[in-house]
């Protein structure tokens, strides 16, 4: 193997795990790599802090050595690294998996998630796209957007998930007012029949954009539970507001 070629393989290896951590297997299949190419590369990446490993023998993520040099080029660029302590903080808080999405295409796009350890836990999503109105994720990225950009997004085909998504523009405005207001927005049983989720924005500095939605889901029939929305509603807002903070 060339060393140009070894470069464009360790990159294409990094840019896999830039949307979360995953074993050598997912990795070969993501970066479409032989496992044996993948192993040699990720020892080596290990050493020089670029990539490291969850547990021994567990999955591989992205390393400090890539946060660093992230935080030099500008806000931004470091954020599936940034978020993830938040997203381990309300997984830990709320006793289900966590997430991180970016709004691409019309779309929104998944970049990372955490577990729940609960025995029946809902999937990842990550490296996903899904449309913006069946999630709340999708709402709360447009909460600082333009009404323009708004309508463009309600011109696409809103097609139902769930007997119970808003297709309803009327409906949806509401919703992205509400959570620009509010901080954080809760869905129940529309992308799924069986997954409640909640999301707050990321803003960017003034509250002029925002950079991304942290998200909190679980099965319907125990989330939120007992628990109060509310209270569960302003965990993630505040995640995400120092998941901001720390960005800006």
């Amino acid at each position: 193997m060339s060393g140009v070629q070894s470069i464009e393989r360790a990159f294409a290896l990094l840019r896999a795990l830039a949307v979360g951590s995953a074993g050598v297997t997912d990795l070969a299949e993501r970066a479409d790599l032989p496992k044996s190419t993948v192993s040699r590369l990720l020892a080596a990446l290990e050493q020089e802090g670029a990539v490291e490993q969850e547990e021994i023998g567990g999955e591989y993520r992205l390393g400090s050595a890539l946060a660093d040099l992230a935080g030099a080029a500008g806000p931004g660029y470091n954020l599936v690294t940034a978020a993830r302590p938040h997203l381990i903080e309300l997984t830990a808080q709320t006793g289900e998996s966590s997430g991180l999405a970016v709004l691409e295409d019309g779309m929104v796009y998944y970049l990372d998630h955490v577990d729940a350890e609960e025995n029946v836990m809902v999937r990842s999503w990550t490296g996903e796209q899904i449309p913006f109105h069946v999630v709340p994720s999708g709402l709360a990225l447009l909460a600082a957007a333009r009404p323009s950009v708004i309508e463009d997004h309600l011109r696409q085909p809103l097609e139902p998930s769930t007997e119970r998504t808003a297709i309803d523009p009327i409906e949806i405005r509401r919703r992205i007012e509400h959570v620009s207001r509010a901080g954080y927005l809760w869905f129940h049983r529309e992308y799924d029949d069986e997954i409640s989720s909640v999301a707050a924005p990321v803003w960017g500095p003034g509250r002029r954009e925002v950079l991304a939605a942290v998200h909190v889901h679980g099965p319907a029939y125990r989330f939120p539970g007992d628990g109060s929305a509310d209270e569960i509603g302003a965990l993630v807002s505040d995640a995400a507001s120092r998941l901001a903070d720390q960005l800006h």
